[in-house]
């Protein structure tokens, strides 16, 4: 538990813990991987804003915020949306896998209990953690993928607003 976080379930913490998961083969792995690491971002960047521009116009959902001062990797594309659940549920009907990560707020976390913190102590943090939902986001990753991710979420809008 202690090299992983302190988890033993992805995403809850029961001890404050590190994360110290890299062994010699791995590093082998990551040396010759890092070579690749400013094309692979790159492809990230350009990703995300097919994203955006995908995205634009649909109003039950948040994309990320970018300031212009700063420059995001995009190890993940993070949307917002109040249906989060219903949402994934529905593209994944479409073969479109999503993540939630992050499910549990870092101070509803059982490691930090000690803080005293409760739920509702944050309500900001906790509606952005009941509303983030991953989309797929890859090196690679092609503009048509991005348009089947785009067309679900926009044809489960368009069912949510009849609703």
């Amino acid at each position: 538990m202690l090299r992983d976080h302190g988890q033993t379930q992805k995403y809850f913490h029961e001890i404050e813990g590190y994360n110290g998961r890299l062994d010699s083969i791995q590093a082998g792995i990551l040396r010759i991987k890092l070579r690749y690491l400013e094309k692979w971002n790159a492809e990230r960047r350009e990703a995300a804003v097919r994203y955006n521009e995908l995205l634009s116009g649909l109003p039950s959902i948040t994309t990320p915020y970018e300031p212009a001062s700063s420059s995001a990797v995009y190890h993940l594309y993070v949307i917002r949306s109040t249906e989060r659940d219903a949402l994934a549920e529905h593209l994944k009907t479409h073969g479109i896998a999503t993540g939630l990560h992050y499910p549990v707020p870092v101070h509803l976390q059982q490691c930090y209990e000690a803080w005293l913190y409760r739920k509702g102590s944050l309500p900001v943090t906790e509606q952005a953690a009941a509303e983030i939902l991953s989309l797929p986001m890859f090196p690679g990753l092609t503009y048509e993928q991005q348009q089947c991710v785009a067309a679900g979420i926009a044809e489960f809008a368009a069912a949510s607003a009849v609703r």
